[in-house]
């Protein structure tokens, strides 16, 4: 645990320099050269920042999952926070009302005014304002810490190895920001000109912040990484690699690692704790299942990984469901949209799974299981304790042996011999998100044209483009519509390759070639009602 601290310490430092937190930069930049009549403001940013990455890489999901609050709203009011102190740096008479604002707020002494003509003892709270919202608006090209500890994140799995090591990042995130803001104010010191110039300077960055802000708006900003990344592939690419180690690899299986024991003797399965709709079956408990030998699998419709294991256990359930076996299926949903019963059911039936599928969209039992795969499977056996447990694709002919060796301690006759067909997985190129809660700008994907991002997709306008270097055989793509048809281009290689019109909420194949390879992808969108969830690749 000490390592994974200290890396992600590390780690929250270089971030500074990533390609991801530019357009942020501006607004750090703004907050060092302005206010510098209050001493406490750079203590106020830095702590809403710490308290607000901190919170919101952990707790964002749960608390739009209880309230009902969309993410997009909570980003917005940043950026609307951003725009309102550069609209205060512009106007002298909006700024003293902004500052006294959260200087009550804050609880600090009333508003006096220093040399400069700034508010003075009062920029705590303005500072702590200013923090939160470049803590929700912070969102860089993280590496495997806090990439692991995000995925814990989605499902409400929050421990208290991730609270600590996503604080440590923030941490160490915040040290050069406080140094950039400090040095600016140092600069104000001995740089005559600038003091006599600070009217003018406010302004400047004033207009700065506001356009800061609109670009984050209209996600103009993401098009500005994309730019850089495409002109500039090499930079940023080595910040990650100073946590991409095998030290830390090691350390991060212990993160949110199932507890479940593999031992023969096994562990008493968790309950069934539904959260949506029963489909093929009514409701089931394993309490009910006694007797019985169960596999519990955990998966989610547009998972690519998940669908490849779905004609394995298609087999094993019509062959051994006469000699005792039952199959539940757990969907435990990646994307809101997937928590619709009527998208689970098409899904269930365009897969032909007719064994008992589960709605899991609290992820209570995912939770309960200590989950953090998909997919993911738990063999239980006749007496209610977990036997064997297997996490990902592969190892078929394993979990088939482990399914016969239960179903004989039951009495059960199994004599059918196990030959499941190795499925080759040729895919180099990550899975990649493109909403802002996942996502992060990656050197091989890059966009053209007005795109609107949110926390799960980004959207993009009549004309637009996207472009996709992949080293792969098939790639997948989540796509879901806002209500109407969207008619999708496809080019490979420069070559007009098909259409594609998205009509329903799933995984669309967009690329199958006969071998596996480097090539370019490019989509074209020919009208505004596509969203793109995440690229899976085969």
């Amino acid at each position: 645990m000490i390592i994974l601290l200290v890396f992600a310490f590390l780690a929250g430092i270089v971030t500074i320099l990533s390609p991801c937190i530019l357009p942020i930069l501006p607004v750090i930049l703004a907050t060092s050269l302005t206010g510098s009549g209050s001493r406490t403001r750079p203590y106020g940013i830095v702590v809403g920042f710490i308290l607000s990455f901190t919170c919101f890489t952990l707790f964002l999901s749960t608390l739009v999952r209880l309230f009902g609050i969309p993410v997009d709203i909570l980003r917005n009011i940043s950026v609307i926070v951003i725009a309102l102190f550069g609209i205060s740096l512009l106007i002298s008479r909006f700024q003293v009302l902004i500052e006294t604002l959260f200087s009550q707020l804050s609880g600090l002494v009333p508003t006096t005014t220093s040399k400069t003509g700034l508010p003075a003892q009062t920029g705590f709270g303005g500072g702590v304002a200013i923090g939160l919202s470049l803590g929700l608006l912070w969102t860089p090209c993280v590496g495997p810490i806090l990439a692991s500890v995000i995925s814990l994140a989605i499902t409400g799995t929050v421990s208290s190895d991730a609270f600590f090591i996503t604080l440590a990042y923030s941490l160490g995130t915040a040290i050069p920001m406080y140094l950039i803001i400090i040095s600016g104010r140092g600069l104000f010191a001995k740089v005559p000109w600038l003091l006599s110039n600070t009217a003018t300077i406010q302004k400047v960055f004033g207009i700065i912040m506001i356009l800061t802000a609109i670009a984050i708006y209209s996600g103009l900003d993401r098009s500005f990484q994309s730019y850089i990344i495409s002109r500039f592939p090499q930079y940023g690419s080595g910040l990650t690699k100073i946590e991409d180690n095998s030290l830390v690899r090691t350390q991060l299986q212990d993160v949110g690692k199932p507890t479940v024991s593999l031992t023969k003797k096994g562990t008493p399965a968790p309950e069934l704790i539904p959260g949506g709709e029963w489909f093929n079956s009514i409701p089931l408990s394993l309490a009910d299942l006694k007797g019985k030998v169960v596999l519990l699998d955990v998966w989610t419709y547009t998972c690519i990984n998940c669908q490849r294991t779905l004609p394995y256990i298609k087999n094993w359930y019509d062959k051994y469901r006469d000699q005792g076996l039952v199959v539940i299926g757990i969907h435990a949903p990646e994307f809101e949209f997937e928590k619709e019963p009527g998208n689970v059911a098409k899904a269930i039936s365009d897969f032909g799974i007719k064994y008992p599928v589960m709605q899991d969209n609290d992820f209570a039992t995912w939770r309960a299981y200590h989950n953090n795969y998909w997919p993911a499977k738990y063999l239980i056996d006749k007496d209610g304790n977990v036997r064997y447990t297997h996490f990902g694709e592969g190892d078929y002919d394993q979990t088939e042996s482990a399914i016969q060796d239960l179903l004989k301690e039951t009495g059960a006759t199994v004599s059918e011999d196990i030959s499941n067909i190795q499925v080759a997985t040729y895919a180099r190129t990550p899975e990649t998100y493109l909403g802002t809660k996942r996502g992060e700008i990656v050197s091989y994907l890059s966009y053209e044209g007005k795109w609107t991002p949110s926390a799960e997709y980004n959207q993009p306008s009549d004309g637009s483009k996207l472009n996709l270097q992949f080293n792969a055989k098939s790639v997948y793509l989540v796509l879901k519509n806002d209500g109407s048809p969207a008619a999708v281009k496809v080019y490979l290689d420069g070559v007009y390759l098909k259409d594609i019109v998205v009509d329903g909420d799933k995984l669309y194949t967009l690329v199958d070639l006969d071998s596996p390879g480097s090539h370019k992808l490019q989509l074209q969108f020919v009208d505004t009602h596509a969203e793109l969830f995440a690229f899976t690749f085969g």
